[in-house]
This record gives C-alpha cells, sequence and structure tokens, in this order.
C-alpha cells in the first residue's frame, strides 16, 4: 500500500511520511520545495514538483498504481503574508487544491485527507470550538481553507470524491526521531520565541495579560507534531468506516470533518512554566500589553476524533518542548555540516 503526500517535504507533511513508513505504508511525496526541505524526504520515494501539475500527477499514478489515498498538505500558510499577498495564497490554497482534486478524480483515486485549520472557526464563549462551530475566517488564510473545503466538499458530492478534512490549531514539536522537525530557525510561534530567548538568555514576554481566560494570558491548542502525524495515519487506516465506498452500503462520494485538539489549551503562562520544568527555573519572562493584532485565541473539542478515529494527543506539552529544543540544537548542527 502507498499513499501520496502532497508537501511531504514539509514539517508537518514529512512527520506525517514517517509515521506511514511506521505502520508499513509506503509514502510517495510531491514536494516543490518552496519551503520544504530535500534531506526530510531522504530515502522514501519523492517528486519534485509542483501540485497544481496534474500531468506530473498522472505520472506519479502510472507509476505507483498502487496508491489508495492522497494526503494533502502542500499550502501556504503564514497568516500575515496571506494578508499581504492574498493572491498567492488563494491560487496556491484554493486554485491547485482544485487541480490536485481533477487529477484524483481522473487517475481513480477517490480518497482525500486533507490538512486544514481550526483557525476558521468562531469560538464559543468558553474558547472552545467544535465541527459545528460557526465559520468566521478572519483573513486569507483561513479563508482560502474555508473556500477550499467548500470547493471539495462540492466536488465530493458531484463526482465521487471522499474527503476527510483534519483540522487543527497550532502544531509544535518535532519527529520524535529528529528525523525532520520546523524548518524555520526563528518560528513567530510562543514557544519559538521562547527557545529564542532562552537561547540568547533574555526574558520572554508575555504581551497581554487581561484576556478572559483561566490566568489572564492568551490560549493557543498546541499539538505535538507527531500525534498530528498518527491522527493521518488514523483517518488513513479507517477512511472506508469514516466514508463507505460505493458499492458498500455507503454513498457516492462524501466529506467529513474531523477537528483534532488537546480539549483544553494551554496559556501563555501555562506554557512558560512548562518550559522552565525542561529548562531550569532560571528561564525568566515579563509582561507586557498585548500588542495590535493579537487575539486570545481558542481550543478545539476533539471528541469527535476519538470517536471516529480512537485518537487523542498522547505527547504532552513538556514533550513538544523537550523534542523542539533537541531539533533546534539537531538544525544547528545540521546547518554546520
Amino acid at each position: 500500500m502507498k499513499v501520496l503526500i502532497t508537501g511531504g517535504a514539509g514539517f508537518i507533511g514529512s512527520t506525517i511520511a514517517s509515521a506511514f513508513a511506521e505502520r508499513g505504508v509506503t509514502p510517495v511525496v510531491l514536494d516543490n520545495l518552496v519551503t520544504g526541505r530535500p534531506e526530510f524526504a531522504a530515502g522514501k520515494i519523492f517528486y519534485q514538483g509542483d501540485v497544481g501539475d496534474g500531468a506530473l500527477i498522472d505520472r506519479v499514478f502510472r507509476e505507483h498504481p498502487d496508491i489508495t489515498v492522497a494526503v494533502h498538505c502542500a499550502a501556504l500558510i503564514v497568516v500575515p503574508d496571506s494578508v499581504a499577498d492574498p493572491y498567492r495564497y488563494y491560487q496556491v490554497n484554493l486554485a491547485k487544491t482544485l487541480e490536485l482534486a481533477a487529477a484524483l478524480v481522473r487517475n481513480g483515486c477517490d480518497r482525500m485527507i486533507f490538512a486544514s485549520t481550526a483557525g476558521m472557526y468562531r469560538p464559543g464563549a468558553d474558547l472552545s470550538v467544535t465541527e459545528t462551530s460557526e465559520l468566521e475566517p478572519q483573513n486569507p488564510y483561513t479563508r482560502s481553507k474555508a473556500m477550499a473545503e467548500a470547493m471539495l466538499a462540492d466536488l465530493a458530492a458531484a463526482h465521487g470524491l471522499r474527503v476527510v478534512s483534519l483540522r487543527y490549531l497550532n502544531p509544535i514539536g518535532a519527529d520524535p526521531r529528529l528525523r525532520s522537525g520546523l524548518q524555520n530557525p526563528k518560528p513567530t510561534h510562543a514557544l519559538g520565541k521562547m527557545i529564542e530567548s532562552y537561547e540568547l538568555g533574555v526574558p520572554f514576554t508575555i504581551t497581554g495579560v487581561d484576556w478572559d481566560t483561566r490566568d489572564g494570558t492568551a490560549i493557543r491548542d498546541y499539538i505535538h507534531v507527531w500525534d498530528i502525524a498518527r491522527a493521518f495515519a488514523e483517518a488513513a487506516d479507517r477512511f472506508d468506516a469514516i466514508i463507505p465506498p460505493i458499492g458498500a452500503g455507503g454513498r457516492a462520494g462524501g466529506y467529513e470533518v474531523i477537528n483534532l485538539g488537546t480539549g483544553d489549551g494551554t496559556t501563555v503562562r501555562e506554557l512558560v512554566e512548562a518550559f522552565r520544568e525542561v529548562v531550569g527555573e532560571s528561564f525568566q519572562a515579563v509582561e507586557a500589553p498585548a500588542r495590535p493584532g493579537d487575539v486570545v485565541g481558542a481550543y478545539v473539542d476533539p471528541a469527535k476524533a476519538w470517536e471516529l478515529l480512537r485518537w487523542k494527543p498522547e505527547y504532552s506539552i513538556g514533550d513538544a518542548i523537550r523534542h523542539s529544543l533537541q531539533w533546534a540544537e539537531r538544525r544547528r548542527e545540521l546547518g554546520a555540516a
């Protein structure tokens, strides 16, 4: 059995590829290497090219007719960049997803697992989101994902495509075996800033301490990237149970949304305390007002993921911090090699 993974040389896609390989499923990686790293595809079947290149997708299926599912991770994901250049985000995340879907239908592959975002929801009063929460995407990135999902649902209804969309918020950590991790040496999320502060020996700044949360600081739903990868593998294993195929009591195509999350999230203060438990009490943090554009955040109710995938996170925030620190050291070694 083989699985096509678009964006499979990126942070999340490469981790998903490793998770499938550990289960005896052969990953076939497609990546244009704009943000992906060639070493993340080392030892795997690899095609360098664009997800919107229909002829290349046709070639992949001719050479690997035993591909049974496509995992679509190839996307642009940086919110400020999407605001600055929405055209590029709609072109890559929407138009090229349409071309990929057409190629899958053309080649008889009716299973797609779509890497999406829970950032498209409007959080409830308690800051939680479920699959039935109202959609309210706030920027071109999340809008491009929401529009791609609506498009895929239409294609599923008309053309027999079956799509499972996995929505999540804040992947952190690294492959526990350090085969891959964040490509960016200076990630802008809170954990990345903490690591940068720790390495420089300066205090980390908590921006915003009067939000309506359990400790006044913003909340995020951090999930270890390996747990996300496990969810994709489980979705592939259980695909036909989630959306039955034609001729097995099912329907002609189908679309299912499943959220991945922790169920309670992590506040910035909690993240600082978890970081101190890993690196020592000498790590300092200072407080400052919220910055323009800062948001209180949200967290995901993962009940449906447990019901359909039998999935819940296994790695702790502390594990993710340790793996992130180990990967930062590993990345420096690779850079020096």
